[in-house]
């Protein structure tokens, strides 16, 4: 659809958590997500936004959030390509080949795991020969990736992969020099799309509920704590996210018990009140490894 020199795509990240791993939809052939042109027979944005995700994966959208809308592309036959982006969550279970981890475009931001710390390593090493003796890319170096007194702020994945891609370090930033091959590519700018919505997503778990878009609605706590982890990658301390939990009243116990696990049944917990406005769930991390020795 062309309007005064625009062409406008419709995107969708949408996301869900199985077994502890957090997951993104993409279609075939190129790894890329969920999109299509605005078309006439499109009532709003989001009708058509729902449209080409059931076209594309047979998924039907609950509640979806438009994200941001970039325009710094232009087609080859010189219209300005303005691509509106939306994050939906679901907690859909059946298999479909586009299902993948979302880590995989994205490994530095996994802190869970030993590799993602020798990665970052490598790319703050990279960044700071990038930034060399100006302090202001040094400062957004040390804000972004929590050096120098800040802290690692997972709200901040957009803010890491646009910083690799004006450094270079990225295979589809056009001015790439020898690019980091860090984490799979996507199409276009589909990958700084999907960062948007990681990001996005942290934020609302941290101040919204969320994340109980993402679990059954019935759960263990344990199963709470480790959907958690999963999108936020980070690990959280057991007693400390069960006291956040329980002080907020949060949740109520069923009078039911999962005993899919080894050992002792666990007692099986749902929402308390699906409206409440704000909560907090992300107070009880466990110290992550510095970066400052990089």
């Amino acid at each position: 659809m062309m309007q005064a020199g625009c062409q406008i795509e419709l995107v969708a990240a949408l996301l869900r958590v199985q077994e502890g791993r957090p997951e993104v939809l993409t279609v075939c052939p190129d790894v890329s997500l969920p999109s299509g042109p605005l078309e006439p027979t499109h009532r709003t944005l989001q009708a058509g936004m729902r449209s080409w995700v059931e076209r594309q994966t047979g998924v039907k959208l609950g509640h979806i959030e438009q994200l941001y809308t970039f325009g710094d592309e232009v087609t080859a036959d010189q219209m300005r390509l303005l691509r509106v982006s939306y994050m939906a969550l679901t907690r859909e279970t059946r298999a479909h080949v586009g299902w993948g981890g979302w880590y995989r475009y994205f490994p530095w931001e996994d802190r869970r795991s030993v590799s993602a710390e020798s990665l970052l390593r490598r790319i703050v090493q990279r960044l700071k020969c990038w930034a060399g003796d100006c302090l202001s890319r040094r400062e957004r170096v040390a804000r972004h990736f929590g050096l120098n007194g800040y802290e690692w702020d997972g709200e901040r994945a957009l803010d890491r992969y646009e910083m690799m891609w004006e450094a270079g370090l990225l295979p589809e930033a056009p001015h790439a020099f020898e690019p980091f091959l860090a984490g799979e590519g996507m199409q276009g700018d589909h990958r700084r799309i999907l960062a948007t919505a990681i990001g996005r997503l942290r934020a609302k778990c941290r101040y919204t509920p969320a994340l109980f878009r993402l679990v059954p609605e019935e759960f263990t706590l344990r199963f709470l704590q480790e959907t958690l982890e999963a999108v936020s990658g980070q690990l959280l301390h057991k007693q400390n996210f069960r006291r956040l939990i329980q002080n907020q009243n949060l949740v109520i116990e069923t009078e039911k018990y999962d005993a899919a696990g080894a050992g002792r049944p666990a007692r099986l917990y749902r929402l308390a009140n699906i409206e409440h406005a704000s909560c907090s769930l992300m107070g009880a991390n466990l110290p992550l490894s510095a970066l400052d020795a990089a």
